[in-house]
């Protein structure tokens, strides 16, 4: 299946910023299973500093600074994407959870050394008792690591209620269990936390979800949006996505952006601004297929 995705940012100022440093992950990312046909950045007023790196999860950043005042800053990220059905797996594969998680810490291949670190805490995910217990009620002694990870996704998905008021970018993993509700980086966070917590590594992914228009409406420009999900590494498998807002496994109308140790690894766009005391932020996404 292939995408055009159109996101737009726009932040206005009460008065004109004097300066301003941002970094922006937009950039689809080239994938077994994706490809990046073409990318366009346009960021208005033009900068008067621009360029490109990978960081450490290899994202693609562009990094930019405008340094003259300006009343409002516009940046345009246009690409055209290619996704391929993620395919299907064995419930059997990979074996016992509790072999994983042993075999990974036994392993000398690159890719598990690699995957072992995001087992571990990271700034937005805690590694605690509470997610421990909160995991086991589906990783029970000797189940599958993909039986018991798509159990996981699936209790997320019916028992946590989706809630874009309640919280915020910042609102910590164990108020999320607590109360239950949230939105789709909450779910992601909140199960990485709870795989991570029984020694399991797992990783944040971010990128867009194609919606769909209600039968017989017309699909609204705008109206699609960022979306998060997670990454389980199995060995043998590599990494595997499962989506727990939509209780499914990601496949064609998932395009992956970035991944990282938590949101704060893959926002989409984070920086500095001196100057425009308070702002209006509009962001605009559209997903079409082509």
């Amino acid at each position: 299946m292939r995408y055009r995705i159109r996101h737009r940012t726009t932040y206005r100022y009460d008065v004109p910023a004097n300066l301003c440093h941002n970094e922006a992950r937009l950039r689809p990312l080239d994938l077994p299973g994706q490809r990046c046909l073409s990318w366009k950045l346009v960021i208005d007023p033009e900068p008067e500093f621009h360029r490109t790196r990978l960081d450490s999860f290899g994202n693609h950043i562009d990094y930019f600074s405008i340094q003259r005042p300006h009343p409002a800053l516009v940046i345009a990220a246009e690409s055209e994407v290619e996704v391929l059905s993620s395919g299907q797996f064995s419930f059997e594969a990979g074996g016992p959870w509790e072999q994983v998680r042993e075999n990974l810490l036994a392993s000398k291949d690159p890719a598990a050394l690699d995957a072992r670190a995001f087992a571990l805490p990271s700034p937005l995910i805690p590694v605690l008792p509470a997610l421990a217990d909160f995991a086991r009620e589906d990783f029970t002694p000797g189940r599958c690591i993909l039986e018991a990870t798509s159990a996981l996704n699936s209790r997320i998905f019916r028992d946590f209620k989706f809630d874009p008021d309640f919280t915020t970018v910042a609102t910590p993993v164990v108020e999320v269990l607590e109360n239950r509700r949230g939105v789709c980086q909450d779910f992601a966070q909140l199960m990485i936390a709870a795989l991570r917590s029984i020694g399991l590594p797992a990783r944040y992914v971010s990128g867009y979800l194609e919606t769909l228009p209600p039968p017989g409406k017309p699909k609204l420009v705008g109206a699609d949006a960022s979306h998060a999900w997670v990454s389980v590494f199995v060995p043998g498998e590599g990494w595997l996505d499962f989506d727990p807002t939509n209780n499914i496994r990601p496949g064609e109308r998932h395009i992956t952006v970035a991944t990282g140790r938590d949101y704060r690894d893959v926002s989409p766009l984070r920086g500095i601004t001196v100057g425009g005391a308070s702002h209006s932020l509009k962001v605009s996404v559209d997903v079409s297929p082509l």
